[in-house]
């Protein structure tokens, strides 16, 4: 009984972890620009590819392997947006403009 709950918590973390790495992959192609993409690629691409490291741990039924994902999924919450940000930050130094719909910019503010 255990084994069937733990499968379907599996399937069901695979399927959100597929679906918000479906939007991020959308978001990449639909999105304007430069920044906007990179805000799905990390925020969203973050999330599902946690939830799909998550999944395969659980599935695992082994403690380390699910130790192993969870450090990876910190890792990923940790070092993507910090990344995504620096290199939006290097991107409009750069001088890399903004899409027609972005209404703000904060960093030229500086």
């Amino acid at each position: 009984m255990i084994d069937y709950i733990l499968a379907a918590v599996a399937a069901l973390l695979l399927i959100a972890g597929a679906l918000f790495a479906l939007v991020a992959a959308i978001g990449l192609v639909r999105l304007p620009d430069l920044y906007t993409r990179m805000h799905a690629a990390s925020k969203v691409g973050t999330v599902g590819s946690g939830l799909l490291l998550l999944a395969a741990g659980l599935y695992s039924e082994d403690l380390a392997i699910l130790a192993r994902a969870v450090a990876g999924f910190v890792f990923l919450l940790l070092t993507a947006p910090v990344s995504a940000h620096l290199l939006a930050r290097a991107a409009h130094l750069s001088g890399y403009q903004l899409g027609a719909v972005s209404v703000r910019d904060d960093i030229s503010k500086r």
